[in-house]
């Protein structure tokens, strides 16, 4: 590579050449299926995404039984009804760890990377929705010298 003197030569260096954006291919196992881990909290869930009849089984449950919230069964229908791909596919989530909300969570995030696994081209929308970015907020430690991680203990002045 030649020694670079000024700007004009770092120009003339990259010849216009943009980077290439990454392709995203299907990953399937050898069932057929697409695999993903998704993670919200302390809770992290292990999706599996085949083609199907639109059944969500949580846990070797269905999942209006395990999550018996509404909320929490919309959060967790929201990538499938998005990318208008109800009945279409049969989702297999295993989940472990923290609360019920977290685990909706964690299994919202597993359904959608498994979908992008899936199908590659439904990555633009769910991207765009924000499905796929980990929500990394986590529970703050509690400090020493304090009732939690930020109150404090009653001041008492005698």
């Amino acid at each position: 590579m030649a020694e670079l003197q000024s700007l004009e030569d770092l120009g003339g260096a990259v010849d216009g050449a943009a980077p290439e954006a990454p392709v995203h291919v299907q990953k399937l196992d050898a069932q057929g299926r697409a695999y993903a881990t998704g993670k919200r909290k302390d809770a992290i869930a292990r999706v599996w995404v085949k083609p199907g009849t639109g059944k969500i089984i949580v846990n070797k449950k269905d999942f209006t039984e395990y999550f018996a919230r509404p909320v929490l069964q919309m959060i967790l229908q929201q990538p499938i009804a998005i990318t208008e791909r109800s009945g279409q596919y049969d989702i297999i989530a295993t989940v472990v760890g923290g609360g019920l909300s977290g685990q909706a969570g964690a299994v919202r995030h597993g359904i959608s990377k498994a979908l992008t696994h899936y199908e590659p081209e439904l990555r633009a929308v769910l991207k765009k929705n924000g499905f796929l970015t980990r929500d990394s907020r986590v529970v703050e430690r509690k400090k020493f010298g304090r009732a939690k991680a930020r109150k404090s203990f009653q001041f008492s002045k005698r």
